[in-house]
Parts: structure tokens; C-alpha cells; sequence
């Protein structure tokens, strides 16, 4: 029988050499394509919380901030915008927010943490145009008693964002998460709510 002339040694260390650049070249694969999925920094950070002074706002004043590309109207009310609120809940589609589209808290008659204060996303929940802010009673029509309107499709929405009965709008425009610390209004972040 004939001895093997293969050398075991230079066997094991060739193999060894194979598995690690097999390695080093999954790696320069999988890590590029890992960084381009990955989102940026930019689109994190539009994802992040959005903190606002309103402590100057106005009663009846409306700002608009953009948060996760989105814009988010925060409104002041006074305490007689609030007070008829009650009065259109036979008008309404979902008067008491039953529709799981916000967080607990803005599950009331104001939708939101303070009755002076309404936060919502500023997009039509029928199909994503941009309602305006009409406050005064009367600004669309006789019967129009303040709120926000969507010209797109005739979308009417009260003075808390709830969608009246026969309206293209299937649902409340929707409030997003946010929280107060003192007079800064911080959006996307629920921590410590009250």
C-alpha cells in the first residue's frame, strides 16, 4: 500500500485560511446592505419627539408643526369652543372616540390631555388631504358651527376633530401621542402624561 504524500498540516491551515476570508467576505457583503436598509439619521430623527412653546398661543390661535413628515395642529380653545362640544354629539359619527386611533387620554369630549388645548394630525382620514381650519360658527355655511373643514371631499370635522354623520371621513382625524411639561407641548412622546 502507498503512503498518502498529503501533507494534514498544510491541509488544516489552507482550510482555516478558506474559512476566515469565506467570513471576511460575507461581512463585506451583509454589512453595506445592512447601512443602506438601515434608516438614516435624518429619518430617525424625524421619527423623534417634537417639543413646542405654547404658552403665548392665543385662545382660538392654530400652529402647525411637522412630526414624522406629518403635519400636527395644536389649537387653542376657549372654554365656550369646549362647552359646545357637548351640544353636536348627536351630530357626530363617533362622539366619545370609540375608534382605537389615539391614546387613552384624548378618549373625552376635547380629545386631549387639556381642554384648552388640541393636538391632532392635520390629514383627512378619507383619503389624506389637508382640512382647514375654519373656528368661526357660520364660516362654511349656516349650519357650520366651527371646526375644521376638507375641501377635497366636504369632510366636517368639530372643534375636537370628531367627523360628523355622513361624511366621506370614516373616522375622528386622529391625536397623536403627546405630553405637557409645564408650558412646552412635546409631540410623539407619552411618557409621564397627566
Amino acid at each position: 500500500m502507498r503512503k498518502s504524500s498529503i501533507d494534514e498540516a498544510k491541509r488544516l491551515w489552507v482550510v482555516q485560511i478558506t474559512k476566515l476570508l469565506s467570513v471576511i467576505g460575507l461581512a463585506g457583503i451583509f454589512y453595506p446592505l445592512l447601512r443602506y436598509l438601515s434608516p438614516s439619521k435624518e429619518a430617525k430623527a424625524q421619527g423623534g419627539p417634537v417639543t413646542i412653546d405654547v404658552s403665548g398661543m392665543a385662545i382660538g390661535e392654530q400652529k402647525t408643526v411637522v412630526w414624522r413628515g406629518k403635519p400636527v395642529w395644536i389649537v387653542r380653545r376657549s372654554a365656550d369652543d369646549v362647552a359646545r362640544l357637548v351640544s353636536l354629539n348627536d351630530d357626530l359619527r363617533d362622539p366619545y372616540s370609540t375608534v382605537d386611533q389615539q391614546p387613552v387620554y384624548a378618549k373625552n369630549i376635547g380629545r386631549s390631555l387639556r381642554p384648552d388645548f388640541l393636538v391632532l394630525l392635520g390629514v383627512c382620514t378619507h383619503l389624506g388631504c389637508a382640512p382647514t381650519f375654519r373656528p368661526e360658527p357660520g364660516a362654511v355655511d349656516a349650519s357650520w358651527p366651527g371646526g375644521f373643514y376638507c375641501s377635497c371631499h366636504g369632510s366636517r370635522f368639530d372643534l375636537a376633530g370628531r367627523v360628523f354623520k355622513d361624511m366621506p371621513a370614516p373616522t375622528n382625524l386622529e391625536v397623536p401621542p403627546y405630553r405637557f411639561e409645564k408650558d412646552m407641548l412635546i409631540i410623539g412622546d407619552e411618557v409621564g402624561a397627566i
